[in-house]
């Protein structure tokens, strides 16, 4: 997949998750670690947004979902997310409370 495209998917993934459209900012790389293990390794975009009312960036990437099929991640910027790592850090903890919450 080419990285527009792949940007554009995720602009629509924002469009959908949270009723704005979204413009391309940049590209973060972000590497996230816990005792001393490599949590997430991937490159983060960050979008400017249109229409959102209360949020005025947002931070989108994709990847592999549990069933095989791609599986797009988009986080608003609101406190306390205020960068690309902390979005990151942000969907670590909601991915790892849903699939505690799926064991019980």
């Amino acid at each position: 997949m080419t990285a527009t495209l792949e940007k554009e998917e995720l602009a629509g993934a924002i469009l959908r998750m949270h009723g704005a459209h979204a413009k391309h900012v940049e590209s973060v790389p972000v590497l996230e670690t816990y005792r001393g293990q490599v949590v997430w390794d991937g490159v983060v975009e960050v979008y400017d947004l249109v229409g959102h009312p209360t949020a005025k960036r947002a931070y989108a990437w994709a990847h592999e979902g549990d069933s095989g099929g791609r599986r797009f991640v988009a986080v608003l910027h609101a406190p306390p997310i205020d960068s690309p790592l902390k979005a990151v850090q942000a969907a670590i903890v909601q991915e790892h409370r849903s699939r505690s919450g799926a064991d019980h």
